[in-house]
Parts: structure tokens; sequence; C-alpha cells
């Protein structure tokens, strides 16, 4: 048993633990959204049930889906890997404030036989793979990149989401940075319309298809390759390097960011400058409420939040996430106070 799943098992066990907190404390909270931060959210629930006896209920259901059921109401907080527009915001009528929580590594996972680690890809390669245009593992344009390499004369089959996806958006806002063609055809976002393909719903669905399909490759947070034992792409970066996904490569391109956040926090990573940045980057977002009508509701919230940013975010890079830099934290703490009740 790995780490990851070391972790996992004692964060599912909260399901257990959930009625008998709530009989104890009075106080629940419900959540939904991101798939792609659910491996260390579940860590979270789990660590602030034990320690504080407040059940945190969160349904792993995409971005696109958090996002709905916090305009309709229905939960008390949403998650999000891409941040809310402005019309979006516009349409809660309880005001929404965007709470980064961590940052994670898209990683471009792939089930080439005979191809267990190693392989290269750049951005053009990519976009080709994932537009159509290049349909065999030994293209010329994979194969010459991959020199030494035996790359089987497979045909590519894409796995991309089939659910709005915050993952989705981090991974098209890349390739639309990187290519024009698939900046005015496809475009970015959390639902697109793939030109090529076959989709799965969440994270957890996507590399499902990738392990089933020999020739496959789609694009999953670093956590669930991991989980599924999946080989994954080293990406040429911004800088001309080959780069690993990883915490260290992902915290460079936070990092980056630093020097242009915007007050709301509502800012995308991909493409990041800096020699050791992973290109396919984003942070995630606890989407809160400006204001609840019920104090117990909103100073449960309230309170999670001060403790995952004091708390939280040491145990994320056993999840294979970057920890938000110490003075972003303090940043994200001075927000707290705008969250009425």
């Amino acid at each position: 048993m790995n780490k990851f799943q070391k972790v996992m098992v004692g964060a599912l066990a909260a399901v257990v633990m959930t009625g008998a907190t709530v009989a104890k404390a009075g106080v629940s909270l419900n959540g939904a959204g991101a798939t792609f931060p659910y491996p260390i959210y579940s860590k979270w629930f789990y660590e602030y049930n034990k320690s504080n006896g407040t059940a945190i209920n969160y349904q792993s259901i995409g971005s696109g889906g958090g996002i709905q059921q916090l305009t309709a109401g229905t939960v008390d907080f949403g998650a999000s890997d891409a941040p809310m527009t402005d019309e979006q915001i516009a349409k809660v009528k309880q005001g929404v404030v965007h709470f980064p929580t961590v940052a994670g590594a898209v990683a471009i996972a792939y089930n080439v036989p005979g191809v267990d680690k190693g392989l290269k890809l750049d951005s053009k390669t990519l976009v080709g793979i994932f537009n159509g245009s290049i349909t065999k593992w030994n293209d010329p344009a994979i194969a010459d990149m991959n020199s030494g390499m035996t790359l089987p004369d497979l045909n590519i089959t894409v796995a991309h989401r089939s659910d709005g996806s915050g993952t989705s958006n981090i991974f098209t806002n890349y390739l639309s940075k990187v290519d024009s063609g698939w900046a005015s055809s496809v475009g970015f976002g959390t639902a697109v319309k793939w030109p090529v393909g076959n989709g799965g719903k969440g994270n957890e669905g996507v590399a499902g298809l990738i392990q089933q399909i020999p020739g496959c490759v789609g694009y999953v947070e670093l956590a669930y390759a991991v989980k599924n034992k999946l080989p994954y792409a080293v990406m040429k970066n911004r800088s001309g390097n080959f780069v690993e996904p990883s915490v260290e490569s992902t915290t460079a391109a936070a990092e980056g960011a630093l020097k242009h956040m915007p007050g709301d926090f509502r800012v995308m990573i991909t493409n990041a400058p800096g020699e050791n940045a992973y290109p396919i980057c984003g942070f995630t977002w606890l989407l809160i409420y400006r204001n609840y009508s019920d104090n117990a509701t909103g100073k449960a919230v309230t309170d999670f939040l001060q403790w995952y940013l004091v708390n939280g975010e040491s145990m994320a890079a056993d999840l294979y996430y970057a920890p938000l830099p110490g003075s972003m934290i303090e940043k994200v703490k001075a927000k707290i106070s705008q969250v009425k009740f």
C-alpha cells in the first residue's frame, strides 16, 4: 500500500463516523463540486471531523455541477478548479468569495504497451493528439521526440471528461494558450466540444478509460494517475525543459502567479514561466457564499476555512498537491472576514 492509498483509507473512514458525529455536534455542512481536489478534501474533512466534530459531506460531481448547486442554493459551499465568471457570480444572490486551497498538476496519463515511463511530449504534439491530427503512437512527431524508445504502430484513443470539469478548464486553457488554432476552434472552459475521443465522468472515469483501452491517453489530476498506477508524460515547458508533474514543479508554476495575483484570487497558472514549472497546473477553489442566513452554518463554514489554512496545507504534499505559499495564506485568511452571517 503506497502513501496515497494509506491516506485515502483513513479519509474514507469518515463516512463511517458521519452519523455519530452529526448527533454529537448538531452541525453538518454539505458541499459539491470538483473531483480534482477530492483526495485532499476527503483527508481534510476526515481530520476536521475528528478534531472539531463537524461533519462535512462532499459530493465529487465535477466543477460544473458544484457551481450549479451553489447557484441553486442546495449546498453550503461549492468547489471548482475553474474560477467562476462575473456572469456566474451575478446569478448567486448570496454572493460568492473564492478561497484557493491547493494547486495541482494535470497529468497526461497513457496506456501504451511497452512504454512504462518517460514518454516526452510538447505542446504542439499534445494539441495534435487531442485535435485528432496525430492518430498513431509511432507518428514521427512523437517518435522523433522519443528517440531510443520503441513506440507501437497503435491507434491513439483520446479520453476526456464528459461532465462539466475544472480539470478540463485547466487543460483546455493550456491548449488555448499554446495553440491559436485550438483557441479559435475549440477554446477553453469546463465543457467544450471535443474534436475526438471518448468521455468519462470525473477524473475517476477518465482514469478508468485509460486503464481499460490500450493506446488510450487522457488528462487527470496527478493524484489519480498515481492512485491508478498510470504512467504519465514528461511535458516540455515554456522554458524548453522537459518537466514531470510533481509537487515541486507545481509549486514552481504557482510561485510565478504570485507577482500577478488579483485580489479575488481568480487566476490561471497554465504555461507558467520558470525553468522548473510544469506547464499544466491550476489552483482549485472553495466557493463560499458571501452571506449566510443561518448563523450556525456561517460559523461552521468560517471555522473550517480557518482550520484548513492553519492545519490543512501541511497535508497537501502527501497527496501530490502543492500547498499555498505562505505569503498567499495570509492574504487568503484576510478574506474570511468577507463572509457574513
